[in-house]
């Protein structure tokens, strides 16, 4: 069902009294009609106290002004409670590129989802370490970008996707089964805007051929996990998870099979939280509004 134009606010703070109605005091000020809100207190921790989250949803033309004016309206209130705040609207749709290597499935489904506008957003352009999938995405009307990332010439491709990314001004880059470790550097500059699928529930089976360390390990799960990619392996705070049940007769190929389907829901899932604002990390953790 369409919905009406709406910004997202989303922020987090050191907790203390009054800060739902500070915010929310706020919009109703300003005749905004709040949509959905969503709240939580994390516990405190060794390094710091009780941290409190909230992401609202406010219906853009109960507002007398555009965002930008909200934005310095809302600043003093802000920095008061010493908000890590952002607010985006969703009439501009989010520009993804996403990232691939040989394995097709996420792709295919992650296009399948944005031709019928399940995702309704812009996918900016598809890069490869292969050429397997020009001709596939460019039937889409998508740009394809083949990136070889040779061992001697890592630093030089990855060079390359940060200046692909950057020419079509993307928001968020998606590993859908792109079995290439980015470099540090790339992850270091666009924290929280890269979003993988690891094909095992993290942070069991880190690295290579998990469905193979699992089979050895005689699991009876199975799993998929969305996170956000950092400079430490399989390592990134968790956006979704999911399993399937297996036993003693499944083979190293059936978990494949099994997982293939796992991986492709649980990166959509992941993506789509991502594109809605409902993921706020927090360290090596995240809250996620569903």
């Amino acid at each position: 069902m369409h919905r009406d134009r709406f910004y997202t606010l989303t922020a987090s703070c050191p907790d203390q009294v009054g800060i739902i109605a500070r915010v929310t005091g706020f919009i109703a000020e300003h005749k905004g009609w709040i949509l959905e809100s969503s709240f939580h207190a994390d516990e405190a921790s060794e390094t710091q106290g009780v941290r409190y989250f909230m992401r609202i949803e406010v219906k853009a033309e109960s507002l007398p002004f555009e965002l930008d004016e909200f934005r310095s309206r809302f600043q003093p209130l802000a920095e008061e409670l010493q908000l890590d705040w952002r607010i985006n609207d969703s009439a501009v749709k989010k520009r993804v590129v996403v990232l691939v290597s040989k394995q097709e499935h996420c792709l295919y489904d992650l296009l399948a989802r944005w031709q019928s506008k399940e995702l309704d957003i812009e996918i900016a352009g598809v890069i490869s370490n292969h050429d397997d999938f020009r001709g596939f995405v460019e039937w889409h009307g998508i740009p394809f970008h083949h990136v070889p990332v040779p061992a001697e010439h890592k630093a030089a491709a990855y060079a390359e996707v940060k200046r692909l990314f950057e020419h079509v001004r993307g928001d968020t880059m998606v590993l859908a089964r792109y079995m290439q470790i980015l470099s540090p550097e790339l992850c270091a500059e666009y924290p929280g805007r890269i979003l993988n699928i690891h094909h095992s529930f993290l942070p069991s089976f880190v690295g290579a051929k998990p469905y193979h360390q699992a089979y050895t390990r005689g699991v009876k799960l199975i799993g998929a996990t969305c996170h956000y990619v950092t400079e430490e392996l399989d390592q990134g705070p968790i956006i979704e998870q999911d399993v399937i049940r297996i036993d003693h007769s499944d083979s190293v190929e059936d978990m494949v099979r099994y997982g293939k389907d796992i991986e492709k829901t649980v990166l959509a899932r992941g993506l789509r939280y991502h594109l809605e604002d409902r993921v706020l990390v927090h360290g090596n953790k995240t809250v996620v509004f569903r």
